[in-house]
Order: structure tokens, then C-alpha cells, then sequence
């Protein structure tokens, strides 16, 4: 708790007063570019790996990026989804698994789960993900299995996404892109699914990338 309250101190000396013409703009309301999905591990800062600010991105976190079909659960991620395409107008979701994923490992070997039965309740919204893994992938093991059941939840979930009515509405109008990303926290690099190839590639290397300006760039050490 001690590096907590020293982080906050830092943050309002240092940090806060640097900034402090953003945080005032923020005051009269939010227009994040895009909903960002991704789980609830410690090991991921959305707004570092993607070096945006804060207002930039309307962040929706849970155990294992899990998106509920619509309907099929009372939490919050319906009322969240539906916030962001309906009152900020979002124009893109991306959903985000990330490297060594522990939803994952338990998605994959439920006597983990043998204890945290909440847990075991919530992966099964990604039971279709544990179904295609065992049956498509069979002869993968270690790593590389929970690495392709990353993915391929990542997938699963972007298809519970078109689900929710404001996603589908504004996908039919065609003011919305859905994304399905992979980070791999322990290389920095990011993997995007490409549809056209049915593969995750490497981010950015088919597209430019104009370099961001200085005062777009956040230091992690401020963080």
C-alpha cells in the first residue's frame, strides 16, 4: 500500500501538474477513439503498450477478455459495450488476450479451478474456445496450446461481440471495426488477426505508422 500512496504523491506533484491542461479538458467530458477489451492481469497497461493518453481509450477489463453473448449474463460488460458504441460513439473495439494467460490455463485444465468456483462459473462463457482448442488442436501441448487458445479465444469472444444489438447496429451501418489482438507482454510485440490470411500477424507490418508526437508519448515511469 506504502508504493501506492507514493505513487499517487508523485503523481499529483510531478505528473498531474505537467498535464494539467489535459486533465482540465477532460473535465467537460470524454471522446475515447476506441473500446479497448483485454484482461484483467497485472502484467497489462493498455494505455502503455498503445502510447495513448488518458480520455484516449474507454477500457473494459475482466478475467480472460471474456465477452458474454448478449443476454447470457448480468454483468457489466453489456451495459460497458453499449455505452461506448451508443453514448461515445466509438469507431473501433478491440478485444486483447495477451502471452501465459491464467483464464487460459484454467480455461484449458479446470481442476485449477477447484477452489475459485466463480472463476470456473465465468470461463464458461469461453467454453466454446475450450471446445475448439481440444478438438482442432489436439496434439499441441504446453505453451504453444495455451498460446493458440489465446487466440482463438480472442476470436470466440469478437463473435459473442456481434451479439450485443448497439454492435450490431453499428457494425450494419458501418460506423464500427471489430479487432482481435494478441500481446505478448514478455516481447512487447502485438499480433493482430488478419482475416484475409485467417492468421494473427505481427502488427504494423503491412501498415505505416506515422511516428507520434512527443507530447503523445507516455513515460512509464510516470505510470
Amino acid at each position: 500500500m506504502q508504493k501506492l500512496i507514493h505513487g499517487i504523491h508523485h503523481f499529483q506533484r510531478s505528473v498531474f501538474s505537467s498535464q494539467q491542461v489535459l486533465f482540465e479538458r477532460l473535465a467537460n467530458g470524454q471522446t475515447p477513439d476506441a473500446l479497448f477489451i483485454t484482461c484483467s492481469d497485472s502484467r497489462i497497461n493498455p494505455n502503455l503498450i498503445t502510447q495513448t493518453q488518458p480520455g484516449d481509450l474507454f477500457i473494459l477489463r475482466n478475467a480472460g477478455n471474456i465477452i458474454p453473448p448478449h443476454g447470457a449474463a448480468n454483468g457489466g460488460e453489456g451495459a460497458t459495450i453499449e455505452f461506448a458504441v451508443t453514448g461515445l460513439g466509438v469507431k473501433d473495439i478491440i478485444i486483447c488476450g495477451h502471452s501465459l494467460c491464467g483464464a487460459m490455463k484454467g480455461l484449458l485444465d479446470p481442476s485449477m479451478l477447484s477452489d475459485m468456483p466463480a472463476v470456473a462459473r465465468w470461463l464458461d462463457h469461453a467454453e466454446a474456445t475450450r471446445r475448439i482448442v481440444r478438438q482442432k488442436y489436439s496434439a499441441q501441448t504446453g505453451d504453444e496450446l495455451l498460446m493458440t487458445a489465446t487466440e482463438e479465444n480472442v476470436l470466440v469472444q469478437l463473435e459473442n461481440l456481434r451479439t450485443h444489438p448497439a454492435v450490431a447496429a453499428a457494425l450494419s451501418q458501418g460506423k464500427l471495426n471489430l479487432h482481435g489482438w494478441v500481446y505478448e507482454f514478455e516481447t512487447g510485440r502485438v499480433f493482430a488477426y488478419d482475416p484475409d490470411v485467417e492468421e494473427f500477424e505481427p502488427l504494423g507490418t503491412n501498415v505505416p505508422v506515422a511516428p507520434l508526437e512527443p507530447d503523445r508519448l507516455i513515460d512509464s515511469r510516470s505510470i
